[in-house]
């Protein structure tokens, strides 16, 4: 069985507090972008997990979320057959798209067929909510809202085809050390929050991501590629979760190319387009029932 595994981007992230669980409390707006992995399942009949990729910066072993999700769902189903699993990486690690917990929600579900667990949608997120908070995201794709951890997801209806000329810097972000130094923002209030403004009105100009200061502060290369995507008439420019990505949103794709065929000779860069809900959900092979 070999599945896509797609990336993520965030146009908006606004965070409100810190949790009694360590956490933080965010509103965000996942979008699915067509950047994806493929990962390959095949049975064993022993009760045995093996996992390998073809990414030498990324770790094959039981910290991989690959193998967490693999072995969180043998161990609540109580299976005792096995699997080998195989991500041909094609999203970049450390860059705030969502590659790793992409892969467990795809695991969860490849699994799910493969062993005939019989566990529906719902079962499914639940477990992912274990493994990490952008996981259960990646049981929808399209725009979505995620509150709470950011792992409460909320489908929303989707924004026009997009373009979307993400940069990628060599450097990669761990995710804990942006969060360690933010603060919280001062938008815990609906009516004060930009992304809610920008559900009512549609003006991309209102999204922001609360830990780009941060970012800036330890990266201020970074803030550098945001400023050069943004003259080059980007609708949205914005880091994407917590970095190193710098995503520019363009609704005109003759923009969107001017722009990638300039940007591309500065940095590492792609032009790819953003998913629909519709297409997500064509693409995958879910195999669950949906409650």
């Amino acid at each position: 069985m070999k599945l896509k595994s797609f990336a993520k981007i965030n146009l908006g992230l606004e965070v409100l507090k810190k949790r009694t669980d360590g956490y933080h409390e965010i509103r965000t707006l996942f979008q699915t972008i067509n950047v994806y992995d493929f990962l390959t399942f095949r049975p064993l009949p022993k009760d045995d997990l093996r996992l390998s990729g073809d990414c030498e910066q990324i770790p094959w072993d039981e910290t991989n979320l690959i193998f967490r999700a693999a072995r969180l769902l043998k161990k609540h189903c109580r299976v005792s057959r096995g699997a080998e699993m195989f991500a041909q990486k094609n999203i970049p690690p450390g860059k705030g798209l969502g590659g790793g917990s992409s892969n467990a929600a795809v695991t969860l579900c490849a699994l799910n067929i493969l062993w005939e667990t019989g566990l529906d949608k719902r079962d499914l997120v639940d477990l992912g909510k274990q493994i990490g908070a952008d996981v259960p995201y990646f049981f929808e794709g399209g725009l979505c809202l995620g509150l709470g951890r950011g792992d409460d997801i909320e489908p929303l209806e989707d924004i026009p085809q997009s373009y979307c000329l993400l940069a990628l810097p060599e450097r990669a972000i761990l995710t804990a050390t942006i969060y360690d130094r933010c603060r919280p923002s001062l938008t815990s209030e609906s009516k004060d929050s930009k992304i809610i403004r920008f559900l009512e009105t549609h003006d991309f100009g209102l999204l922001a991501n609360d830990l780009e200061e941060t970012v800036f502060t330890l990266y201020p290369q970074i803030k550098a590629i945001k400023d050069r995507l943004q003259n080059l008439s980007s609708e949205l420019s914005l880091v994407s979760g917590t970095g190193s990505a710098v995503f520019g949103l363009f609704i005109d794709a003759n923009k969107a190319m001017r722009a990638f065929e300039i940007l591309k000779k500065e940095q590492p860069s792609c032009l790819v387009e953003t998913v629909s809900r519709e297409q997500y959900a064509e693409s995958m092979c879910w195999g669950v029932a949906k409650r």
